[in-house]
């Protein structure tokens, strides 16, 4: 398992292409100056003891050594265990409403975008509980199980889609029949079910499942997405708007929202109800509600070892940067020595 500890200084990086066009930019400037004072051949007479090419080694010594140090700070680490840790914590289904009805556009940009967005927030102010997705429409299925990985829970949100479901309809007392099937455990502490929904059910006793999942140890919410005022279902066709749903006479269908029926089933699940129309709601209420449940302790496994490997990358910087200092930009008098007497005995034969 790899990963990088402090990953922004990478941009760092770019600092060396930047430098490297200043070095290059330079260099060709020097050498115009230069050809303006006199021929080449001349001024290396004049200068019998600088290098052409060692500036060019110092500089990629440098350069070199700048990477290794940013890898440095980047500090890459490797976990080499997978260990289980205990943690306390709640759990958390949300079962979010996956039909049609839900790409109203009543609350912007609709109504499951909206919500989606709204989810996502909400596991941002999660710590330490884990949490699962269900989606339903006219049946329900579980999209993410139990987890405390909430950089999952987020990517397995983002895919929520109505196609998902084929089956349309708002069955809320599918979804939340298949929380209690799903994630009922033993204990006595009570779990939280989230129901997102624009509250439109006309597919089964969602308040008799409600009142079930009470006495199944679920606190039941409701969060109700859309207005009163509604707003017309598109039929959306590979990514196409093909205009709006229409009733058997050609009349548009007006979607709305039901927060009496949401109100209903949250009163039958003890617990809350919150309107999410065209601002967004304040959740805090809910939030401090989850926080102050009854917690309990389960395993969780985590690659936990993570050993540091920056020292690694320092050392080389360290060593590529020491290199620089103690390299003259003179020529190496040996090598110029040998290489006169190589010319020399070319010339006597």
């Amino acid at each position: 398992m790899f990963r990088l500890e402090n990953g922004l200084f990478l941009w760092g990086l770019l600092l060396i292409p930047i430098f490297v066009l200043i070095f290059l930019f330079l260099r060709v400037k020097l050498i115009k100056n230069l050809k303006k004072i006199g021929d080449m051949k001349l001024v290396g007479l004049l200068q019998p003891d600088t290098s052409k090419y060692k500036n060019i080694v110092k500089f990629s010594l440098v350069m070199i050594g700048l990477g290794f140090l940013i890898m440095g700070i980047a500090n890459p680490q490797i976990g080499t265990k997978l260990s289980e840790a205990k943690r306390e914590g709640i759990d958390v289904i949300l079962a979010l409403d996956i039909s049609n009805s839900m790409l109203s556009e009543d609350v912007k940009p609709n109504r499951l975008e909206r919500a989606k967005q709204m989810v996502s927030r909400m596991i941002d102010k999660l710590q330490s509980d884990r949490i699962g997705i269900i989606v339903f429409a006219g049946d329900a299925f579980v999209q993410l199980p139990l987890t405390t990985d909430y950089s999952a829970a987020k990517l397995f949100l983002s895919v929520v889609e109505t196609n998902l479901i084929n089956e349309q309809g708002t069955a809320i007392g599918k979804a939340i029949d298949l929380a209690i099937n799903n994630f009922k455990t033993e204990d006595k502490v009570r779990k939280t079910l989230i129901i997102i929904s624009d509250g439109e059910n006309h597919e089964d006793d969602a308040l008799g499942m409600a009142k079930e999942a009470f006495k199944n140890g679920f606190i039941v919410h409701t969060i109700g997405m859309g207005t009163l005022g509604g707003g017309p279902i598109p039929i959306i066709r590979n990514g196409q708007n093909l205009g709006f749903l229409k009733d058997r006479e050609g009349t548009i269908v007006t979607t709305h929202l039901d927060p009496q029926m949401m109100q209903q089933i949250s009163a039958a699940g003890g617990g809350e109800f919150i309107l999410a129309g065209n601002s967004d709601p304040d959740l805090s209420k809910l939030i401090d509600k989850l926080a102050g449940m009854d917690k309990k302790e389960y395993q969780s496994k985590l690659f936990t070892d993570y050993e540091d490997r920056f020292q690694y990358f320092i050392a080389a910087a360290f060593i590529f940067i020491v290199v620089e200092i103690f390299l003259s930009e003179r020529k190496n008098k040996l090598l110029t020595g040998l290489n006169r007497f190589v010319e020399g005995k070319g010339v006597k034969s």
